[in-house]
């Protein structure tokens, strides 16, 4: 154990002499070049969204000795739906944001940024829901809209860019080198059940350069505490669930339908080849989930969607309430268990974006691979995998032991231990071995129907 360890140890300790020796002037602006943290007087803007995480990061910084202001994002117009703005999610968030910032008094603006919104994150995002796969919107409008449209329309009274601050639970570190000069780091919170570096992964270094997280070293309790303390009246607002521009009110099913049309296809049982039901359409579907399947005996989970014939697949998995007592006795360990073709340890990824993108670690071309974590959702887990590179550029993500559910389009975000490299949208899974499926299937534990229902 001891003898693998320093063996990882070693492969770390290479890895960062490697990255350090390919260090980059060409990150940020040369005004931030060297300048670790906001000095007294700096402008700082602080993007806020109306709930209590971002105000609470507003409320630490008028301790400092910045020149402080707001900025609101408007990402989506209601009129295109509805012909007016009355009674919308951003309006209401707008209101909460100008309270709190009349609070601290500190000044805000409002910047409209739906047009890129559209053109960058939700057109994109329909063309992937249209052939079936199910990207992550929040994870792409962090990139191309909070730190990238928004950065470049900060409000500045200087030529030099301001510093912007969020409300994420995240931690910005810097790598350390007697050869060259520091570079920033993405890391994992303090407050590791709300890390939000998976949702941040495909941010730029330069615009991680200029980003401040207040709440990095805070537990989300304490931030509520903290609102409660300074009187701010979204203190007990709940957290925004979601897809952000949709509004946490909204059914997304139903959103979705009106702009892409009904497509019906069957949907069929992977291991009977029954068909047991139609669907309108594969982006209602993402793999893993339950299949909403009524008056089946058992839940059924999606194991796979078929693009060329519109079909939808599902495998039993355990049951959705308790069975009639005649059947009981029929229940089986493996009738209680996630079925073996909802695991997969092999994840495709053709287009990966480092944070540093020009210290790739030197061991994806090795035989051996580079050994790291990664995340395929968000809540959960990085797990240990070995990454090699492909011909094209692409990665193969080798999980040491079959993962669950993992979806096309979705999100692989790999991580250094607590540091986050960068992320890529998953194109498709396989597995390695049936095998090695198997045996992590009899490790799974029965879940009883009280459990599951």
């Amino acid at each position: 154990m001891i003898r693998g360890l320093s063996a990882l140890n070693v492969r770390s300790c290479a890895l960062k002499r490697s990255i350090n020796a390919y260090y980059s002037r060409n990150y940020g602006t040369a005004e931030h070049q060297g300048r670790y943290e906001p000095k007294k007087g700096d402008e700082v803007v602080v993007g806020m969204s109306g709930g209590v995480d971002s105000s609470v990061a507003a409320l630490l910084l008028t301790k400092e000795d910045y020149d402080l202001s707001a900025v609101f994002m408007r990402n989506w117009d209601t009129r295109d739906e509805s012909g007016t703005d009355k009674g919308c999610e951003w309006e209401k968030d707008w209101e909460d944001v100008q309270r709190v910032c009349k609070k601290l008094d500190i000044p805000v603006s409002m910047i409209d940024l739906s047009k890129e919104y559209w053109n960058r994150v939700f057109e994109p995002s329909l063309r992937q829901w249209e052939l079936g796969v199910s990207p992550n919107t929040d994870v792409w409008c962090n990139k191309e809209i909070k730190f990238g449209a928004l950065l470049e329309r900060l409000p500045s009274s200087s030529k030099v860019p301001p510093w912007f601050a969020t409300g994420h639970y995240a931690r910005k570190s810097w790598s350390s080198s007697e050869h060259h000069p520091p570079r920033p780091q993405l890391t994992r919170p303090a407050d590791q059940h709300k890390d939000q570096t998976y949702y941040l992964s495909s941010i730029s270094e330069s615009g991680l350069r200029r980003a401040l997280f207040p709440l990095s070293d805070l537990p989300k309790p304490e931030v509520r505490e903290l609102a409660r303390k300074h009187d701010l009246h979204n203190a007990d607002r709940p957290d925004s669930v979601g897809i952000c521009f949709v509004g946490e009110k909204a059914k997304f099913r139903t959103f979705l339908s009106g702009y892409i049309p009904s497509n019906s296809g069957p949907i069929i049982d992977q291991v009977t080849g029954k068909v047991l039901g139609q669907h309108d359409g594969l982006w209602n579907y993402t793999i893993g989930e339950r299949s909403r399947l009524a008056g089946m005996p058992v839940r059924m989970s999606v194991s796979r969607k078929d693009l060329e014939t519109n079909t939808v697949y599902v495998v039993p998995g355990t049951y959705a309430a308790l069975p009639p007592l005649s059947s009981i006795k029929q229940l089986t360990r493996s009738s209680c268990r996630k079925h073996e073709t909802l695991f997969t340890d092999v994840i495709h990824v053709p287009e990966f974006s480092w944070i540093w993108k020009d210290a790739v670690p030197p061991e994806l071309q090795s035989s051996t691979g580079f050994r790291a974590q990664v995340m395929h959702r968000y809540r959960m887990s990085p797990v240990p995998c070995t990454v090699k590179s492909t011909p094209s550029g692409g990665l193969v993500i080798q999980c040491d032991e079959p993962e669950h559910a993992v979806a096309p389009g979705q999100v692989a975000v790999l991580y250094d231990g607590n540091w986050c490299l960068g992320c890529g949208p998953i194109s498709q899974t396989t597995r390695s071995t049936i095998a090695t499926a198997s045996r992590e299937l009899d490790q799974v534990e029965g879940v009883t129907p009280e459990a599951e229902a």
